[in-house]
């Protein structure tokens, strides 16, 4: 094994080369397994790249109930739909342009699973772009739905000096990558 040299681009590697990464950073998601004292269901909802960590949530909750909501603009932009159904998860595929499943963003197939096949007690996870986890927590509120967000950001130097990744909250402002990149969707106050 050889490590990259210092400028080379990352796509330039080859299997058994080292890369020089710093993580994971941050929280995660926090959940708590299934009982009969605390039935209900997982829904996770991921956009665009955002859907690769729901994955690895997907794999820790499996026993059970989940119904994944993948979002993407065209059919050639879903995302890991065959690891969910690998992991026993019912996926539900919304395309902007209509191209595969619901027709329309992802968020509005949520409105609508909530409103025709819910009250069902439910917590949601979700990860994708901004505008999506905005719309997302707006609903998630209205329904009064327990809604956990991964924020997606640019962080310079990933341990909370630079201060790039900030975001505000009602506990003020808070970094993406320390105090996140999870947070309750009802902390986030969004601009």
């Amino acid at each position: 094994m050889k490590w990259l040299e210092k400028d080379q681009p990352f796509f330039l590697k080859k299997p058994g080369e080292f890369l020089d990464i710093i993580g994971p950073l941050g929280n995660g998601f926090s959940y708590r397994d299934n009982d009969e004292k605390n039935p209900g269901s997982v829904i996770l909802i991921g956009g665009g790249m955002g859907v690769a960590p729901l994955v690895f949530l997907a794999e820790r909750v499996k026993k059970q109930k989940i119904i994944v909501l993948l979002g993407a603009g065209t059919k050639a932009h879903i995302h890991c739909e065959n690891d969910f159904r690998k992991i026993g998860c019912e996926v539900k595929i919304a395309t902007d342009d209509g191209s595969r499943g619901f027709h329309g963003r992802v968020t509005s197939l949520f409105e609508e699973l909530l409103t025709k096949q819910f009250p069902l007690r439910a917590n949601v996870y979700a990860c994708g772009p901004a505008p999506m986890l905005k719309a997302l927590c707006a609903i998630s509120g209205k329904h009064n739905i327990q809604t956990q967000i991964s924020l997606e950001s640019h962080m310079s130097c990933g341990f909370g000096a630079c201060l790039g990744c900030v975001i505000n909250t009602r506990d003020g402002y808070k970094r993406v990558c320390k105090e996140g990149p999870v947070f309750q969707a009802e902390e986030v106050i969004w601009p």
